[in-house]
């Protein structure tokens, strides 16, 4: 698997805070590996979307498609 940054997700990762743009990269190893890691939690969204954990506070969306997974942003999670 491969991962496709997409404009609106690559502007939400320059804005975050630099201790989840770490973590997203460490998430993001973990992601391309296997979607079923433990750290991610990663499920089905909704019917196109996909969530993933960052951290306790933030979640990456993103698409999969074929043998790419389309990150769609990173955005702090509402509590």
């Amino acid at each position: 698997m491969r991962a496709i940054l997409t404009e609106t997700f690559a502007d939400s990762l320059i804005a975050a805070p630099p201790e989840i743009q770490r973590l997203f990269g460490k998430q993001l190893a973990h992601l391309l590996r296997d979607l079923r890691h433990p750290s991610l939690r990663a499920k089905k969204y909704d019917e196109t979307r996909w969530q993933a954990r960052v951290d306790h506070g933030w979640r990456l969306y993103f698409r999969i498609e074929g043998e790419c997974y389309i990150l769609l942003d990173i955005v702090a999670h509402p509590k």
